[in-house]
């Protein structure tokens, strides 16, 4: 059986096809338009021509992508890409693709994959965090994607910086109409603009490597403030591993310094959970958007 997951981003989208094992047999990719109309179209032609590459026609589409349907009106909230916003975004795809499609945020995909067979196999519970562009998480219970009654588990990127400093307070505004939420401190975005805008993450990682006073500072307070919000999580939820997905997950100090960060934060007496890096990297969008999807009907 094969199935179609996409990636929908706000820079890129993703379509792959992948087979029962999880193997792609095709993997396009596609500039993200940000205009409502025109991303519809632009995952229709990238299905397409991920089933053309497959030799298939008529697999199962999972979606994978920021915010999520309200269970009410099955209208999107919550997205970054904010064109989708109140927009019927899943009927939409179903109607341009001819055929039903599953949604779900993009964190939840990548928590599904890394859970399925990535960093999180067989961990009983699993918390997944996306720091990329933005910031947010997935949580998935013996391989489940748990979405709560709200289907808001997870929104992780927009619960306030916990503890904040002086320096911290009152924060930024945000783009969802809060004020210091998470996301602006610990998404990529959020570690650039706290060097002051003018370099990449990358440039900063390198820099502080060299033993660059600045870089090494705003490295610290990044892993810091990240270490805050994952501690909160812990008290909360106390998974049995966490996951790190997204551009900032590829900066090795995270996991060298991460857990020693969050022990003291922590209520409890011993901190032994594992921060892993995400296994299948930028690939687990897609693979955890096709399992969305069962292998049998």
């Amino acid at each position: 059986m094969v199935r179609i997951g996409v990636d929908f981003g706000g820079t890129k989208i993703e379509a792959a096809a992948l087979d029962a094992e999880g193997r792609f047999l095709s993997r396009v990719r596609g500039t993200s338009p940000r205009n409502y109309e025109a991303g519809l179209i632009a995952v229709r032609d990238l299905v397409a021509e991920a089933e053309r590459q497959a030799g298939v026609h008529g697999a199962s589409v999972g979606i994978g992508g920021p915010g999520s349907p309200s269970p009410v009106t099955g209208l999107m909230r919550n997205a970054n890409s904010t064109e989708l916003n109140g927009r019927p975004f899943a009927d939409d795809l179903a109607r341009v693709l001819e055929r039903p499609v599953r949604y779900a945020n993009d964190a939840n995909c990548l928590a599904l994959s890394e859970a399925t067979d990535g960093a999180g196999a067989g961990h009983a519970v699993v918390f997944a965090v996306i720091l990329g562009t933005g910031c947010g998480a997935g949580v998935t219970v013996g391989g489940e994607i748990i979405e709560g009654r709200n289907a808001i588990a997870g929104e992780w990127g927009h619960m306030p910086l916990p503890w904040p400093t002086a320096q911290e307070h009152p924060g930024p505004e945000c783009w969802c109409g809060r004020r210091n939420c998470l996301e602006l401190w610990v998404s990529g975005t959020g570690f650039t603009r706290d060097h002051g805008g003018a370099r990449t993450g990358e440039e900063i990682v390198a820099l502080s490597r060299t033993g660059d006073t600045g870089a090494r500072a705003s490295l610290d307070r990044y892993i810091d403030r990240l270490a805050r919000g994952l501690a909160v999580v812990c008290d909360i939820l106390d998974p049995d591993a966490i996951v790190l997905g997204g551009g900032m997950s590829n900066v090795d100090e995270l996991y060298e310094r991460l857990p020693g960060a969050i022990a003291p934060l922590a209520f409890s007496d011993v901190f032994t959970t594992p921060v892993l890096r995400a296994v299948h990297g930028d690939s687990s969008g897609v693979r955890g958007a096709a399992r969305l999807w069962p292998l049998s009907p």
